[in-house]
């Protein structure tokens, strides 16, 4: 067992690990269970298994029906959750410090005693069905599948989290135990809790219900080979859609932090460069925003807007010249706030008890350990100008990907696209 400061680590016989932060001035505690596995563990005829999985986990065990299992935590004034990621899925609980028994008593039930009922299973087939749905009519949260879709093409990383329709249908409660058997490693899964909390029964609750799981090596993920390309959706709507995606970082990569501060400089925020330009000066969009996406072997960096079709040309001549200018001129003045922004949000983090876990479960399953956050601020704080100016740089060197969905008749060729984004004009 190790310990820094509040927190107190133990790793149980088969692997799983157990992570909890005493926060003596918080009443409540939050509490997770985290999974090194998500939609990108998924078999091409799994697609979307892991989202309906964390669906069926409230929907009934042996011992709870799907009401009880929401009864039994709100009758003690308490929530739970869940949610699918690319590379994990969590699923979490939060209530008052003496009831932390019930929450792990019901987190524990439906992680290892989930019957999959088969009307039950019906009913969500039919929920996540609704959900596909909504997600083609709301097109900025499209443009963005899309965007992923092609730029890591007939890869699990790049697929929708929620499934396809045909998959989703034909799942049965034999895959899901099959996924789960194979995928549910003790050694990729982290109980976390945060607050008002005592290890030693976290740990007792963990080794009731997880001490049985045999340790077992998954299948090692294919790596992550980003593409690039172009997918145009023509459709007639009020707006075009827009995002262009660029070869971005692991988290793991040495290049990381300059990459996020970069992606911070060029559009996190009111005061960033394409927010001033795009939006204040010229009023091509309501937002605009830059994004870095980074994954255990890779990453993809974009900047994505919603703008009336007519307006493309300048809207990406305007976007690719700021990019570009940034990755030359990019002052101290940007660099010092957008390090003040980003250690805010490390920070902001830290002051919830359902921060705390994430943090700790995350860091966990990436490297084995949790970093301290003096030591995260450091690295953001050592980061100097020509660093940033050169994580900018370097995803100007990758082919573009590109998606659009709406009237985007005006809309460039890929080719002229990553030529001004290689070259600039001229």
């Amino acid at each position: 067992m190790s310990s820094h400061r509040d927190m107190q680590i133990t790793v149980l016989e088969n692997g799983l690990t157990v992570a909890t932060e005493s926060m003596p001035s918080i009443a409540t505690v939050a509490l997770g269970i985290w999974v090194g596995a998500g939609a990108r563990n998924e078999r091409e005829d799994e697609h979307g298994l892991s989202h309906l999985i964390e669906h069926m986990a409230f929907k009934g065990t042996r011992r709870r029906s799907a009401r009880a299992i929401a009864e039994d935590i709100e009758n003690v004034g308490g929530d739970i959750n869940a949610a699918t990621g690319v590379e994990y899925t969590c699923y979490t609980a939060r209530v008052l410090g003496e009831d932390i028994g019930v929450a792990l008593d019901v987190l524990g039930d439906i992680l290892t005693d989930s019957v999959h009922d088969e009307a039950e299973l019906a009913r969500e087939r039919g929920v996540i069905l609704q959900e596909i749905a909504s997600v083609e009519d709301m097109p900025d949260d499209l443009v963005t599948d899309v965007m992923m879709e092609t730029a890591f093409p007939g890869q699990a990383l790049g697929r929708r989290i929620l499934g396809r329709p045909e998959t989703v249908r034909s799942f049965t409660p034999d895959m899901i135990r099959a996924f789960c058997a194979r995928e549910y490693a003790p050694e990729r899964m982290v109980v976390t809790a945060a607050g008002n909390v005592e290890h030693a029964r976290v740990v007792d609750a963990a080794r009731r219900f997880f001490g049985g799981l045999g340790p077992h090596l998954p299948d090692a993920l294919l790596p992550g080979l980003y593409h690039g390309g172009e997918a145009r959706l023509k459709r007639d709507h009020e707006q075009a859609n827009l995002v262009i995606g660029l070869h971005g970082r692991s988290f793991t990569d040495p290049q990381y932090y300059a990459t996020q501060i970069f992606a911070q400089v060029l559009g996190g925020s009111l005061s960033s460069r394409l927010w001033q330009e795009v939006r204040e000066k010229r009023g091509l969009a309501y937002s605009v925003d830059a994004f870095h996406w980074p994954f255990s072997d890779t990453g993809v960096f974009g900047i994505g807007a919603g703008v009336a079709g007519s307006d493309i040309p300048e809207f990406l001549d305007v976007t690719i010249d700021t990019m570009r200018e940034a990755t030359l001129a990019l002052d101290d003045s940007e660099l010092k706030r957008a390090k003040a922004q980003m250690k805010v949000g490390l920070q902001a983090a830290m002051e919830t008890p359902g921060g705390r876990i994430e943090r700790m479960a995350r860091q966990i399953l990436a490297w084995g350990r949790v970093v301290p956050i003096d030591d995260l601020v450091a690295k953001v704080e050592a980061l100097e100008v020509d660093a940033v100016r050169a994580a900018g740089a370097h995803l100007l060197e990758s082919w573009p990907t590109l998606a659009a969905i709406g009237p985007i008749g005006t809309l460039p060729s890929l080719e002229t696209i990553a030529d001004r984004l290689a070259h600039g004009e001229g």
